[in-house]
């Protein structure tokens, strides 16, 4: 029965106009829908996608396509931005990068390529000295880490001479050992070699030497005056002129920046020794000639001028006295041994006056004696230079030693 009804629509020809009609229409409608969609291209890195799409805006594609931007991403078009014909959306995914600079850590995002367009874009400047992780032609990849030390500059002052060197860190002896700067053993540093290095940093080297200075110094001629009976009274006579010794005084000598500091006697030897001056100092009295009214009042006077001469020579046969050349010395001197004690046991540390060195086949050891300049003192000490008609006199200290040169004294023998 339907298949009559169906067949009678088909045999009636205003029913077959009118459904050609809307097919046409349909087909019209299809095809204009299709044909009016926008051809729209979206890139991402190096892949594209294209697509035609009926969407209003960036946003309505993005959506199609189901694709997140993120906050730090780069997109070519804003998001409500209309949807054309033949668009291009160009869609770059940040990346996050680590950024330590001296030390301090902070997270960045970028959509750059290389690290040196990342540090422009985020005005991070660098200068030629300053140190970067990563080479600035680096690619940039997800969490990247890029470490920068930046350089600073530090003074130098080398024993008065300045210059300035940059640097980002590490310690004094580093920096020096950097610029081939070399330290002697007694050269000073300051701040200490194992310093660490900071801005404005200054580093003072003191450039320290010891040398040894050799001074000549020649000593006086020791006058000896000695009483002449073959000339008158009040006369002197020079029989022998003398001449001036010499001492060789060895100084070690501390010299900071080419600048003496210091100066220590270290050694001191007799290049010459020095002679003696000899003076005759006359005694000779002109006695007028007795008268025969004094005769016997001469005869007295003889009698009592006898005893004197007897108690004069009394006195004199106590000891004898000798005219010796005289040095001086101290128990610490730099060839003795340190202990303090004379060739007789004596101890000088604790007595350090009143002791002299002789021969003692000129002066036996334990004899008193007197010797002019220095007082009464005991011979209780030798010397490997002292043989002879030579004395040597032990002073308290070093500095008097070595002031006391060589000089001719007077030395009485006490009994």
């Amino acid at each position: 029965m339907k298949r009559l009804k169906f067949s009678r629509l088909l045999s009636n020809k205003d029913f077959v106009y009118a459904l050609t009609l809307l097919v046409f229409i349909g087909f019209i409608s299809f095809s204009y829908y299709e044909l009016s969609k926008a051809e729209v291209t979206y890139a991402q890195d190096d892949e594209t996608t294209t697509v035609r799409t009926h969407a209003k805006t960036v946003e309505d594609v993005l959506n199609e396509l189901a694709i997140n931007v993120g906050e730090h991403d780069d997109l070519s078009h804003s998001l409500d931005d209309l949807v054309t014909s033949d668009m291009e959306i160009e869609h770059t995914i940040a990346n996050q990068l680590i950024v330590s600079i001296d030390g301090e850590e902070e997270a960045y995002y970028t959509t750059t390529d290389t690290v040196e367009a990342f540090l422009e874009e985020q005005n991070i400047e660098l200068t030629e000295n300053d140190q970067v992780s990563v080479a600035l032609d680096t690619k940039v990849d997800e969490n990247l880490e890029i470490g920068i030390e930046k350089a600073f500059q530090v003074t130098i002052n080398d024993a008065g001479e300045e210059h300035q060197v940059w640097t980002t860190g590490g310690s004094v002896e580093e920096l020096l050992n950097e610029h081939n700067i070399k330290l002697n053993e007694l050269d000073k540093v300051e701040p200490k070699t194992t310093a660490s290095l900071s801005d404005n940093s200054d580093i003072h080297i003191t450039r320290v030497e010891k040398i040894t200075d050799v001074i000549e110094e020649e000593q006086d001629v020791p006058v000896v005056k000695r009483n002449d009976d073959s000339l008158d009274k009040g006369k002197e006579e020079v029989v022998s002129s003398g001449e001036p010794g010499l001492i060789e005084k060895h100084y070690e000598v501390v010299l900071e920046n080419g600048e003496e500091v210091s100066r220590e006697l270290v050694k001191e030897e007799v290049k010459k020794e020095s002679k003696e001056k000899i003076v005759a100092i006359g005694t000779k009295e002109n006695q007028p000639q007795p008268t025969k009214a004094n005769t016997s009042a001469s005869a007295s006077n003889t009698s009592s001028s006898s005893e004197k001469v007897s108690r004069s020579g009394e006195t004199k046969s106590e000891g004898k006295t000798l005219y010796m050349k005289a040095t001086a010395y101290n128990w610490d001197c730099p060839s003795c041994d340190g202990r303090g004690l004379t060739a007789t046991g004596y101890n000088l540390k604790a007595n350090p006056n009143g002791v002299v060195a002789v021969d003692p086949s000129v002066i036996p050891l334990g004899t008193k004696v007197w010797v002019e300049g220095y007082g009464y003192a005991i011979a209780r000490d030798t010397g490997g230079n002292v043989k002879g008609n030579k004395i040597d006199l032990h002073m308290p200290t070093r500095q008097k030693a070595a002031s006391y040169g060589v000089k001719t004294v007077q030395v009485k023998i006490i009994k």
